[in-house]
């Protein structure tokens, strides 16, 4: 069977795009191994962040005394949280299989597809041609060469999500984003959390003085977190698990009843049969892509995950947007130039745009930078939820923000507002002369901006 584009995987770029081509009025074709929607609505975001939003309410009801209120015999109920979760993922999955099952255009193979020609896959016995090929098949959880994993039943991020008793103590083997959201929400169900971070602070990739407010907070609510603590064995203990590490002290061990591995994800990759198309692998295993997507095989795009860039959901999205404005509609955007904010969904959230300032200093900008305590904000005051801080690296030359870090409860929120001076490309000190409503959070802008100043 022949097409003008083909689709390998149906995330969060794939979907749209093959939505998009098929109203278009090309012949379209999407293959999916596992359940439409990929990693955001079955695995990741959806599934996770209603689970978190659970684990804020209990949260807030086990300490519901700091607001004046009294909450008697607060328990979880977590069966009925999984389920509440499922219900929220089935709808949304039901939503893609509402628009793709049962049509010509785009047409759904369901199974998986393997490369056996430069643009020719194969699923379930048949061969498709494809003019133009679109990879979109995603990642899955990475695993460390520690001594023993692979005879222990350990977790990830996917059988996560389908536990029906709480853990008594959960290890979490890495201090990343997955790793910490994780660790926070299950110790707030009720479960004595440790998290082993191998590098010397927990979200290596942001700045010091963010991740170690974050740490704070969290070793406040009772979590212990060890950093510098490389694993390197791992057994049973009974029921349960040991994880051996070499810590700044010397070797130290852990015991609990589960272990999470959350160290980051790795490309599905291995199993499409690259080797036929002329596709170039990085040594991690991530399709090469130019700065417009293409890779190194004619006629054949990727998108999200598996592309090796930043894996958040709507970075696939805008893996479409670009990969569809250069080729339908004469544009020439590049992922180069693209602004990428994010959120960690711990408590309080760390909303991110731009640059660090570690990374600002390494590109060699002259900075000013500004930073205030949540503390400051009037409205963190009244909600009691004064953790964390706003951060803002500027270029010291025009006076335009290059990044901004905001802890708070509604860091993901905040940030945004940000990210679209940024985009304007106009100058921090136009929020100067704001006017905003008070009190929200928005308002610590004020003090932020304030704040700016020059540094060496």
């Amino acid at each position: 069977m022949n097409y003008d584009a083909m689709i390998i995987g149906s995330g969060q770029g794939g979907n749209p795009l093959a939505q998009k081509l098929a109203g278009d009025g090309a012949k379209v074709a999407i293959v999916e191994s596992g359940p439409l929607g990929g990693t955001c609505i079955n695995f990741g975001c959806t599934p996770t962040k209603a689970m978190v939003a659970s684990a804020q309410v209990a949260y807030y009801a086990r300490n519901a005394k700091r607001w004046g209120v009294v909450a008697e015999q607060v328990r979880v109920d977590f069966p009925a949280v999984q389920e509440r979760k499922a219900d929220i993922v089935a709808g949304f999955r039901q939503g893609w299989d509402k628009k793709l099952d049962c049509k010509e255009d785009p047409r759904l193979y369901r199974g998986k597809a393997v490369f056996v020609g430069e643009r020719k896959v194969e699923v379930n016995g048949e061969t498709l041609e494809g003019k133009r090929i679109f990879i979109d098949a995603g990642a899955h959880p990475a695993m460390p060469n520690v001594q023993g994993l692979d005879q222990v039943n350990y977790l990830t991020y996917i059988s996560m999500l389908e536990l029906q008793e709480l853990p008594v103590h959960l290890i979490v083997l890495g201090g990343g984003y997955v790793g910490l959201e994780f660790g926070q929400m299950f110790h707030r169900f009720g479960s004595e959390v440790t998290v082993i971070q191998s590098g010397p602070q927990i979200l290596p990739k942001e700045d010091e003085d963010i991740t170690a407010e974050l740490r704070k907070t969290l070793e406040a609510e009772g979590m212990r977190i060890h950093v510098n603590a490389r694993a390197t064995r791992v057994e049973r203990a009974g029921a349960g698990v040991r994880l051996t590490y070499d810590g700044p002290n010397g070797p130290g061990t852990v015991s609990g009843s589960h272990l999470l591995v959350a160290i980051g994800r790795s490309p599905n990759t291995r199993d499409l049969g690259l080797e036929k198309t002329g596709v170039q692998l990085d040594e991690r295993g991530f399709i090469v892509v130019d700065e417009y997507l293409k890779t190194t095989a004619e006629n054949i795009w990727a998108l999200g995950d598996i592309n090796g860039g930043p894996q958040f959901t709507h970075i696939s999205y805008n893996d479409y947007q670009i990969v569809y404005a250069n080729l339908y509609e004469g544009k020439r955007i590049s992922t180069r130039t693209r602004l990428l904010p994010y959120a960690v969904y711990t408590d309080p959230t760390l909303g991110r745009v731009g640059l660090t300032e570690k990374e600002a200093r390494a590109k060699g900008y002259k900075l000013k930078v500004g930073s205030v305590p949540m503390s400051w904000v009037a409205r963190a005051i009244e909600r009691g939820e004064t953790a964390g801080l706003m951060k803002l690296v500027v270029d010291a030359a025009n006076d335009r923000i290059l990044g901004a870090s905001i802890l708070a409860s509604e860091g993901g929120e905040l940030v945004q507002i940000l990210s679209t001076l940024m985009l304007a490309e106009k100058p921090y000190t136009l929020l100067q002369g704001a006017i905003y409503i008070h009190p929200t959070l928005a308002e610590g802008f004020f003090s932020l901006m304030d704040s700016v100043k020059p540094v060496e």
